[in-house]
């Protein structure tokens, strides 16, 4: 069964319809798979939920925290984006915002941490120290990029990042979680048959 690829839209013609690379893709999708138009459906759903209520826990060590904690007043409300939560066990936790500059001494704890938090879980790297030691790039003792210790998802550059700047990269996140296959066949991985 082929799914029409010009659709009937009142008063607008085909070629007039500028935003339709979703739905290009969609029925590509459709086209190809046939069968998984209700798991893609729940997966969008799913991952509108997740993407929308990220709970935080805030690894800060130096002035980014700081500039972070703009973002629960009334200015900058983070509420509004969805990710107002922040949870101070890793086992309750999503996302894992590092924040300041990270010394080879606090690199065993940030592993352990990430370790704790269940999946799927994410990284967001906050300023120039956490992403690739800042002025202190050059010190002995501090780590030149949380990625060499964890796999990091969103990086927000700055020294330190404005408010806006942490919106972007949450955002950012939020996009990247919202394309995400969580029941999909994808997802799935077949077991390996057993021989008699």
């Amino acid at each position: 069964m082929e799914v029409k690829k010009r659709t009937a839209i009142r008063s607008m013609e085909y070629d007039e319809f500028k935003n339709n690379d979703y739905l290009e893709r969609m029925v590509d999708e459709l086209n190809r798979d046939g069968a998984g138009i209700i798991l893609s459906t729940i997966d969008e759903v799913i991952n509108w939920g997740r993407s929308n209520s990220l709970w935080t826990l805030n690894f800060g060590t130096s002035c980014c925290a700081i500039e972070f904690m703009a973002l629960g007043a009334a200015r900058y409300d983070m509420a509004r984006f969805g990710f107002e939560v922040t949870r101070n066990s890793p086992r309750q936790a999503d996302l894992i915002m590092v924040m300041g500059t990270i010394t080879y001494k606090m690199a065993p704890v940030l592993k352990r941490l990430y370790d704790q938090m269940a999946e799927p879980k994410y990284v967001v790297a906050v300023g120039g120290c956490t992403i690739s030691g800042g002025p202190f790039i050059k010190s002995y003792h501090v780590v030149n990029g949380i990625d060499k210790i964890i796999p990091v998802d969103v990086f927000i550059p700055g020294c330190p990042p404005r408010p806006e700047a942490f919106y972007y990269g949450m955002m950012q996140l939020q996009r990247k979680i919202k394309v995400e296959k969580f029941l999909g066949a994808n997802r799935q991985k077949e077991e390996p048959k057993e021989e008699k």
